[in-house]
């Protein structure tokens, strides 16, 4: 037998992925905050599927005076880290371990003071 779904049912926005080894279906919310003023400067939200480190950029804003960004690991990418130095801006932003290379004592410390 089969299932017929309405279309008015489906979130055709919505898209599945996997996050370490659980599906998730849905979307994410990605926030931009003014640490000084411990306001939102800008919000975006994505589908699920989306990585993190594409949406940084949008999350900056241009009018705030900050000279740090300060991201968790998931904003981390070869192409933020470039972009953000071509900006003038010092990177807060995590580090990240890789697949059979740890993090470094170091960085291990940097994170805690970044956390």
């Amino acid at each position: 037998m089969a299932v017929h779904r309405l279309r008015g049912q489906q979130d055709r926005d919505a898209k599945w992925t996997r996050k370490r080894s659980c599906s998730c279906f849905g979307y994410g919310n990605h926030i931009g905050i003014d640490h000084e003023h411990k306001l939102i400067r800008r919000m975006q939200v994505t589908d699920a599927a989306v990585h993190d480190a594409r949406v940084l950029k949008d999350l900056l804003d241009p009018d705030a005076p900050a000279a740090r960004v300060w991201a968790d690991s998931a904003y981390r990418s070869r192409e933020s880290e470039q972009w953000l130095k071509e900006q003038g801006l010092h990177s807060r932003v995590h580090y990240r371990a890789r697949r059979n290379r740890p993090l470094t004592a170091a960085q291990l410390a940097c994170n805690r003071v970044r956390s």
